[in-house]
């Protein structure tokens, strides 16, 4: 399945701050960043169970947000895109 994870954690605080280094580190573990606060995952049911338990975890729920969008299979025919590209494509040849 092809995910955007969308966040919103509190930063006046140094546990906010905290929450939100934490919050980056485990999107970073299964998808990539897109934008400061946005990430893409391509990532099957398994690790989609683990991946919101995570987040549910880390977050403050009374003053930080998560919004997860399940684009579906099709996702390449709805993403459209401005400006400079900073993401690559999950199906496409990796060459290291």
């Amino acid at each position: 399945m092809y995910l955007l994870i969308t966040y919103d954690v509190e930063t006046l605080t140094s546990s906010g701050r905290r929450r939100l280094r934490q919050v980056a580190k485990c999107c970073l573990n299964y998808g990539q960043r897109v934008q400061n606060s946005v990430f893409e995952c391509s990532i099957n049911g398994a690790d989609f169970v683990s991946f919101k338990s995570q987040l549910n975890t880390l977050i403050d729920h009374e003053k930080d947000t998560i919004r997860i969008y399940h684009l579906g299979k099709n996702y390449n025919s709805k993403i459209e895109q401005l400006g400079k590209s900073t993401s690559f494509d999950f199906n496409g040849e990796l060459i290291i």
